[in-house]
């Protein structure tokens, strides 16, 4: 009952200096609002990114390029090197090779690719023929818009069937509904039987993750794996085979397993290379945690001294308060209100006011994470700890600044403070 009354009394003085409550809360309320905003936006991009890299199809995976490790092109990934078709020596990589390690690996996606730049011969414009499996179009998240991907029977004889990107359908079918048609390219027609759909994490306005790779991927035509080891290559060879374990606990096996796999393929000549993808990756990763680990730093220190800047005005506001209310102090005391009673209504209130603060504060951090949610056009979760960090803050903040003029107030001589206005 007591700190019911404690509180009630705490909202009525609150309510009776409405404009004084509202800059006392202000500082608190900034402070609350960006450590709030502040763990949820750096937790929700660090999420967004490690969703996209996924996405990406980089995670826990490894490329087998034939030949000697050396500096490599063609399949970029910008600043954080990435995977490239290597020189080729004496050996190349075969379809063979794609195949004892598909069946002898426990992977989650593994796929070989043959690529090759052909020309419209009308638009004069380059585009890519890629051979390749369907675990490409999971492992790097393209989606079919209409259609179906190939079929084992397609895989394994090597038909001349065709997946074609949106970019692609749309700048050499002029509107017209490219699936079930034929298409000639490097002299071999091949039978559209799928369109993929447009690139779900590079849409505008969102988080661009190599935006330039993605878009050329979606420019291209995609055949079976064997047919362009048929058709696009010599002795059924092939650019180079990616690999995804399960999880990163299983890479290094899945790495050494195929090591000992293409050793006894190759007369134990070590004549490929791998391409850690996962390692460059990590390393990318590490720069952005540090990037938003600073930028955490600089949000925390403006909540921080916002914090403080409220404390020393709700600090402030509580001592001006005591001899506004020397009468009320002393009228409690003299019907049996002990210094202890005193002590608490002014913590209480102290506190409370912080309370206000920390919800409103909570709340508009919310929307600002909402709202950058929206910019980005994804969902950032909300941080359950920075809640409680807020509210934690909070008390921590009405109890400190509420200390000393809650102990000067319950120090009052009754009588002195009843006769204090006279």
């Amino acid at each position: 009952m007591f700190l019911f009354d404690a509180i009630n009394s705490s909202l009525q003085t609150i309510l009776n200096h409405k404009f004084r409550s509202l800059l006392t809360l202000l500082g608190i309320l900034i402070g609350i609002t960006s450590v709030v905003a502040m763990f949820s936006s750096v937790n929700g991009i660090r999420l967004v990114i490690a969703e996209n890299i996924e996405g990406m199809g980089w995670t826990n995976m490894l490329v087998v390029n034939s030949g000697a490790q050396r500096g490599m092109r063609g399949r970029g990934f910008g600043r954080m090197g990435g995977m490239q078709t290597a020189a080729r020596r004496a050996i190349p990589l075969t379809y063979r090779d794609y195949e004892a390690l598909r069946e002898e690996l426990d992977t989650k996606y593994i796929y070989g690719m043959v690529e090759s730049w052909n020309r419209n011969p009308i638009s004069r414009e380059w585009f890519r023929v890629r051979a390749t499996n369907e675990d490409y179009f999971h492992a790097n998240t393209f989606y079919l818009k209409e259609g179906r991907f190939f079929n084992a029977f397609e895989l394994s004889r090597g038909m001349k069937v065709a997946i074609v990107g949106p970019t692609f359908s749309e700048d050499h079918f002029k509107g017209e509904d490219p699936l079930g048609k034929y298409y000639t390219t490097g002299g071999h027609r091949y039978q559209i039987i799928g369109i993929l759909d447009e690139d779900p994490l590079n849409k505008a306005g969102t988080m661009q993750f190599n935006p330039w790779q993605r878009n050329w991927d979606l420019q291209a035509v995609y055949i079976p794996l064997r047919t362009g080891a048929m058709y696009l290559s010599q002795n059924m060879s092939i650019n180079y085979i990616a690999m995804h374990s399960h999880d990163s606990e299983g890479f290094a096996d899945m790495r050494n397993r195929a090591t000992q796999i293409l050793l006894a393929r190759r007369n134990m000549n070590r004549d490929f290379s791998f391409q850690d993808v996962s390692a460059e990756i990590l390393q990318f990763t590490q720069q952005m945690d540090e990037m938003l680990k600073n930028w955490g730093i600089a949000l925390f220190i403006i909540a921080t001294v916002s914090l403080l800047v409220g404390g020393i005005g709700l600090f402030s506001t509580l001592l001006i308060s005591i001899n506004e209310r020397m009468i009320e102090i002393g009228i409690r005391k003299s019907v049996g209100a002990r210094d202890l009673d005193i002590f608490f209504y002014f913590i209480i209130e102290s506190v409370t006011l912080s309370a206000i603060a920390a919800i409103i504060g909570i709340i508009l951090g919310l929307l600002l994470t909402q709202a950058l949610g929206m910019a980005l056009k994804t969902t950032i979760p909300i941080s359950i700890l920075s809640i409680y960090l807020g509210i934690g803050f909070a008390f921590l903040i009405g109890f400190l600044s509420g200390l000393y003029p809650a102990i000067k107030a319950s120090k009052i001589n009754p009588i002195q403070a009843i006769y204090y206005f006279e």
